[in-house]
């Protein structure tokens, strides 16, 4: 991809290849942090008990996700601001090439916090330390995932892949660890 917005003939093979290549680097990467925090954090700290306060620890946790909803829309506001081919909106026009790629990485970051809020909430209601710890660890593992996104997207799909599931991966861990819990308890109630 070039600066101008306009994308470059792109080999398919090789652009996959950097994909698999990054996202299994940020694979390996979520499995040594998240195992780590889910190990060790609960050694270090004490989290709480009942469903109220975890619920509770778990929108604390979410305001950090938060965080990078607001850096996205300060990018691209900032830029709407001193850009006179932007500042109409983007009702009257598509984005210039200055505001592409924020635009992208708005909208990308905002359906990441919503993935990622529902996760955390829905993992709050597992007991134990464990899944809090896991909440956790993943706030270093989204940050990390969202710069090294919009860093990367200049250079196409397998630039922004290691940035991509290293946001991702740990909302889907937090869904099928939920899911696991959800029909575990059902299969012990019958």
């Amino acid at each position: 991809m070039v600066q101008d917005g306009s994308a470059q003939p792109v080999d398919l093979a090789v652009e996959r290849r950097r994909i698999r290549i990054r996202g299994a680097l940020a694979l390996a990467l979520c499995v040594l942090l998240l195992g780590f925090g889910v190990h060790w954090l609960p050694r270090w700290l004490s989290f709480p008990v009942d469903l109220a306060d975890r619920l509770a620890f778990a929108f604390r946790a979410n305001l950090f996700i938060l965080i990078w909803l607001l850096v996205a829309v300060g990018i691209v506001s900032t830029i709407r601001r001193y850009s006179a081919e932007d500042n109409a909106g983007s009702a009257f026009s598509p984005p210039s090439a200055r505001l592409a790629i924020p635009a992208a990485f708005l909208q990308n970051t905002l359906e990441q916090v919503v993935i990622t809020m529902s996760a955390f909430l829905a993992l709050a209601t597992v007991e134990g330390e464990a899944a809090l710890a896991y909440i956790l660890a993943s706030l270093p593992l989204f940050a990390l995932g969202r710069i090294t996104f919009l860093r990367g997207y200049p250079g196409g799909a397998g630039a922004r892949a290691f940035g991509m599931v290293t946001t991702a991966l740990p909302s889907l861990g937090a869904f099928t660890w939920t899911a696991y819990d959800i029909v575990g308890q059902l299969l012990a109630s019958w």
